[in-house]
């Protein structure tokens, strides 16, 4: 007789393992990178990697922390409150490994060298000193190219290290990081209004004269009720337009005609009364601004310290520059809320 069937065994179900340490110090470092450049693509680009290693990345992590971070859709991809969390407290931690990495690298990771940094005319000129005065009195090794100019920059040709950007950016290949939103503000000289009544919604402002920023509007616009979300566009033929922010505001101070600019630069004429906020409930939508540089596997010293330092005193320098004058009883001097 054969022998008897052997009872067959029950195969038992194994949940995957868990991520080890370091396999989720990457996770989590892709994931932030995905939060910086604002879409999977773009975080794939700067890692040098494709964008579905990107989504098995962040789809990871995601079970390794039973947490969903991301809300995807076709168009758009949007933090979930424990995604917000999330991505404070792992740069809170990439920032200490960070730092615990040149600890025990010791003198020899100390910044030194000369940095090529490019930044916008205006903002180079004026907002942005503060933050490299800091940058330079920490890391007395360190030199740096203050480099002034709009276009795009050319890392490798030009041999740029880092360059900050007005706008959104349109190269993939570069890490973008983004460090401020610079809030902007519809102004004219009292001389524009011509003693008429201020006005009161957008649909007035196209009647008067117009200057026009080239790099970010030129004929039209839109303005968003900051209350109620209401958008409402305007059209206008400008009577001047350049591509600098302060021959823009040289302009409106000569009254040539209504401007929409940066409200740090336009603050100090709208507290003087040189310049009038108007329709103050209303604003353009803000400008993102970006620390960029080449992505790269290794980054020396003196352009890490200046990206983290950047990061946390830009936002600060830009909340300065718009703070209301205070009266010798404390309170604010103007209404302009331009912050």
């Amino acid at each position: 007789m054969p022998p008897p069937p052997k009872p067959m065994r029950r195969r038992e179900s194994r949940a995957p393992a868990p991520a080890g340490a370091a396999d989720r110090l990457e996770l989590m470092q892709t994931f932030v990178r995905i939060v910086d450049a604002g879409s999977l693509s773009s975080a794939a680009a700067q890692l040098g990697t494709t964008q579905p290693t990107v989504s098995r990345r962040l789809q990871a992590l995601e079970r390794s922390l039973g947490l969903r971070l991301i809300q995807r859709s076709t168009h758009a991809m949007k933090l979930t409150d424990d995604g917000a969390r999330c991505y404070e407290r792992a740069k809170a931690l990439l920032a200490s490994w960070a730092m615990l990495e040149a600890d025990l690298r010791g003198a020899s990771d100390e910044p030194e060298g000369t940095l090529r940094v490019v930044v916008p005319h205006a903002f180079g000129q004026q907002l942005l000193v503060e933050p490299l005065t800091e940058y330079l009195r920490r890391y007395p090794r360190v030199s740096v190219e203050w480099l002034l100019h709009d276009r795009a920059v050319d890392f490798i040709a030009d041999g740029i290290d880092c360059a900050l950007h007005v706008g959104e950016v349109q190269d993939p290949s570069v890490v973008a990081i983004r460090v401020a939103e610079v809030p902007r503000i519809v102004v004219a000289a009292p001389s524009v209004l011509n003693g008429a009544p201020a006005p009161s919604h957008p649909d007035e402002l196209a009647r008067l004269p117009w200057l026009s920023l080239r790099t970010f509007y030129r004929k039209e616009l839109s303005l968003t009720h900051v209350e109620t979300g209401e958008v409402q566009p305007i059209t206008f033929h400008p009577r001047m337009s350049t591509d600098s922010l302060y021959a823009l505001r040289s302009a409106a101070l000569k009254g040539l005609g209504v401007c929409v600019g940066s409200a740090w630069v336009l603050h100090e004429d709208i507290l003087q009364g040189r310049l009038l906020h108007l329709v103050p409930p209303w604003r353009a939508a803000s400008l993102p601004m970006y620390l960029l540089y080449p992505a790269a596997r290794f980054h020396p010293a003196r352009l890490r310290k200046f990206v983290d330092l950047m990061r946390a005193l830009i936002p600060a320098a830009l909340a300065v520059a718009t703070r209301p004058a205070r009266t010798a009883r404390g309170r604010p001097a103007s209404s302009t809320e331009e912050t």
